[in-house]
């Protein structure tokens, strides 16, 4: 398999999380390490404050994760998540996370996200996840 292949196979898999798609979320980069992905929040995301929720903040940041610990063809699961909520959120606000790799071991790799609001910029929230690799294959290296 040649790489562009190899790694169109590894978005496809990428692009079936079902949660994402439930939620309207969507996987706009992949590639080795690195990944973005956004989320127009609706009223039904927001919590009695009138805020977008919490839950669905770090649901976006852990897409975002997720596609990046994955992006290399192993199978990659959470092992630690650390997330800040710094700004508030609201319905109609487009959210953006960008995942990027800042440790890629054998077993264990780490990942910084920032999550923003894509029309002023404000940082939302930030996380620092830790995955897991298993001895298992999205696609095997060649």
């Amino acid at each position: 398999m040649d790489e562009k292949t190899r790694e169109k196979t590894i978005e496809e898999h990428i692009q079936k999380d079902a949660f994402a798609n439930h939620l309207g979320a969507r996987v706009e980069i992949i590639k080795p390490g690195h990944s973005r992905v956004s989320l127009t929040v609706t009223k039904n995301m927001t919590n009695f404050h009138g805020t977008t929720h919490g839950a669905i903040v770090f649901s976006v940041s852990d897409i975002a994760f997720a596609a990046a610990c994955n992006s290399h063809g192993r199978v990659a699961v959470a092992l630690n998540v650390s997330i800040a909520f710094l700004k508030p959120s609201y319905a109609g606000d487009r959210l953006v996370a960008e995942a990027k790799e800042v440790y890629n071991g054998n077993r264990t790799s780490l990942y910084d996200i920032v999550i923003y609001n894509d029309a002023t910029g404000e940082v939302i929230a930030k996380s620092q996840d830790q995955a897991y690799r298993v001895n298992q294959w999205i696609v095997p290296e060649q």
